[in-house]
C-alpha cells in the first residue's frame, strides 16, 4: 500500500497520542489539544480531557497568553516593510510622552530596551484592564530597570507600546488592525480578543491536591498586545504555517526571516540553556535541533507553538491550567517525533535554468590563507561560500546585479562579495569584506596583504 507522504505513518500517530496523552496525565490539566504541522498543512491532531461531555478539539479556543506577541511583531514588521517607520527609530518619532521615549522599536521587539518585566501595581494579569487605562498606569514611576540595549530582559510592556505604536499609525485600535491585516487574510476565523464559543475555561489545579479552582478570565486592556488573544489549535497550525512559509498578503519570507533572527543581547544563562530572543521568536535548542516560536501562559492556561525550520515541522500545543505540563517540552517532542520517525523526504534536486558565465567563472576552491574554502552556485541563484574542513565561516551570498554579492548569514551577513579582475579581464581573487581570496594559498602575483616571501614555499631544511 503507498502512503501519501503528506499523511503520517500509524506509528508516528500512536506515539503522537501517547506523547499527549503522558503530559496531561502527568500534568494534572483539566484538557490538552495539540496539532502537528508538516509540510504547510496540519497533519494531525489529538486531545485528552479529564472533563466528561467537553472534549476539545481543533476547534475549541484556548487563551495563548504571550503568542499574542507574535502577532504584535507580525503589525510592526508590516509597518516596517511599508516604510512607515524603520526598526532603529526611537519610539518617540512615532509614538511621544511615554517617558521612554529613546528606546527603538527593535530594542521593543526583541526585549532589549531595558524595560520592567511588569507593570506596576495589582498581578495585570488577574485584574481588569480598566485598572490602567493609558500608558503611564502601564509603565509606572520607574519603567526603565536596565540601560538601553545592553541586556535581555523580558518586558510585558513594551509589547503594550508596540502596541499603542501600531494603533498611533495605523489610526485604528490594535485589535481591529490586527483583525484587518492578519486574521481575516490568514483565515484565522476562530482567533479574536475574547472568547467565542466554543472555548475552554482556565482553571488552577491543587499542586497537593486534585482539585481545582476556576480562574478569573480579564480583558487586560491596554496589555492586550502582550497576551490577550484566545485561539484554537487548528488557527494556531494555520499560522505556524504562515510564519515558516510566509504570505505577501501579510507578510513575505524575507521578513519572517528576520523575524526568526536572534536580535537581543544573549543572558550568560540563556547561552547555556540554548535560548534567545529574536523580533517577536523566541529560538530554542532541544536535544540538537533548533526550535522557534513562542510559549504563552495566563491564569488558567498554557500554550505554545514551535517550529524545526530543518524539519518542516511545526507543533502547537493549548492546556487550561495555571501550571502542570511544560507546553514547550511537549511540543519539542512532538516535532521530534515526526522528524525522527518520518525524516523529510527532499525536495529532487534540479539545476538552474539559467547559468550566468560571469558567476559560473567563480565557482571552485579558493583560499583565504592558508584555509581552504569552496565557493558554489545553487539552484535559488546564491552562491555559497564554505570552509573545505566543515568547521569555519560560511555564508550565502546574493548577486546585487553589478558583479557584487551581499552576504546573508554569519560572520559575513551584510559584507560584499566582489570578484577583482586583472587588466586582461581574468579574475585576480575575491575580495569578501576586504579579506583576500586566492586560487592557491598565498597566491604569487595576488595583492596578498602583507605581501608574498619572494623564496616561495620551503621544508625546514
Amino acid at each position: 500500500m503507498t502512503i501519501a507522504e503528506e499523511e503520517l505513518l500509524p506509528g508516528t500517530r500512536r506515539a503522537l497520542l501517547h506523547r499527549i496523552a503522558v503530559a496531561q496525565s502527568e500534568g494534572r490539566t483539566p484538557s490538552l489539544v495539540a496539532a502537528v504541522v508538516r509540510g504547510g498543512r496540519t497533519v494531525w491532531t489529538g486531545a485528552r480531557t479529564s472533563m466528561e461531555g467537553h472534549a476539545p478539539d481543533e476547534d475549541v479556543q484556548y487563551r495563548i497568553g504571550s503568542i499574542t506577541k507574535t502577532f504584535t511583531a507580525v503589525l510592526v514588521l508590516r509597518l516596517r516593510d511599508e516604510g512607515v517607520l524603520e526598526l532603529s527609530d526611537p519610539l518617540e518619532k512615532h509614538l511621544p510622552g511615554t517617558g521612554v521615549g529613546e528606546v527603538t522599536v527593535a530594542e521593543l521587539l526583541s526585549h532589549s530596551g531595558g524595560l520592567a518585566a511588569e507593570t506596576p501595581g495589582p498581578w495585570w494579569e488577574r485584574t481588569p484592564g480598566a485598572l490602567r487605562t493609558d500608558l503611564d498606569e502601564v509603565l509606572g514611576p520607574r519603567p526603565l530597570v536596565h540601560p538601553k540595549g545592553r541586556r535581555f530582559h523580558y518586558s510585558n510592556p513594551g509589547y503594550a507600546l508596540l502596541g499603542a505604536l501600531v494603533a498611533k499609525l495605523r489610526g485604528a485600535r490594535w485589535e481591529d488592525v490586527l483583525r484587518r491585516e492578519v486574521l481575516e487574510p490568514l483565515g484565522l476565523e476562530r482567533t479574536s480578543t475574547g472568547p467565542v464559543a466554543p472555548h475552554a475555561g482556565g482553571w488552577a489545579v491543587h499542586p497537593w491536591a486534585d482539585v481545582m479552582l476556576p480562574e478569573p478570565l480579564e480583558d487586560l486592556g491596554l496589555m492586550a498586545p502582550a497576551g490577550q488573544l484566545w485561539s484554537t489549535a487548528g488557527d494556531l497550525a494555520r499560522f505556524a504555517a504562515f510564519l515558516a512559509r510566509g504570505d505577501e498578503k501579510v507578510l513575505g519570507v524575507e521578513s519572517l526571516r528576520e523575524m526568526r533572527t536572534p536580535a537581543a543581547p544573549a543572558e550568560a544563562t540563556d547561552v547555556t540553556d540554548g535560548y534567545a530572543y529574536c523580533l517577536g521568536l523566541e529560538l530554542r535548542h532541544q536535544k540538537g535541533r533548533a526550535l522557534v516560536g513562542h510559549t504563552g501562559s495566563l491564569p488558567g492556561f498554557l500554550a505554545c507553538l514551535t517550529t524545526s525550520m530543518a524539519d518542516d515541522v511545526s507543533a502547537v500545543v493549548l492546556a487550561n491550567c495555571t501550571s502542570g505540563p511544560a507546553p514547550f517540552t511537549i511540543a519539542a517532542d512532538l516535532v521530534g517525533i515526526v522528524a525522527q520517525a518520518e525524516p523529510r523526504v527532499p525536495a529532487p534536486w534540479k539545476p538552474l535554468r539559467e547559468a550566468d558565465p560571469a558567476s559560473l567563472e567563480l565557482v571552485g576552491q579558493w583560499y583565504w590563507g592558508t584555509y581552504a574554502f569552496a565557493l558554489r552556485l545553487t539552484a535559488d541563484g546564491l552562491v555559497s561560500l564554505e570552509p573545505l574542513s566543515g568547521k569555519g565561516r560560511r555564508s550565502r551570498f546574493r548577486a546585487n546585479g553589478d558583479g557584487t554579492w551581499t552576504g546573508l548569514e554569519g560572520y559575513y551577513a551584510g559584507e560584499h562579495l566582489m570578484p577583482v579582475r586583472r587588466p586582461d579581464g581574468a579574475v585576480s581573487h575575491l575580495d569578501v569584506g576586504s579579506f583576500v581570496f586566492t586560487r592557491q594559498p598565498y597566491e604569487e602575483g595576488s595583492p596578498v596583504p602583507g605581501g608574498v616571501d619572494p623564496e616561495g614555499w620551503r621544508g625546514i631544511g
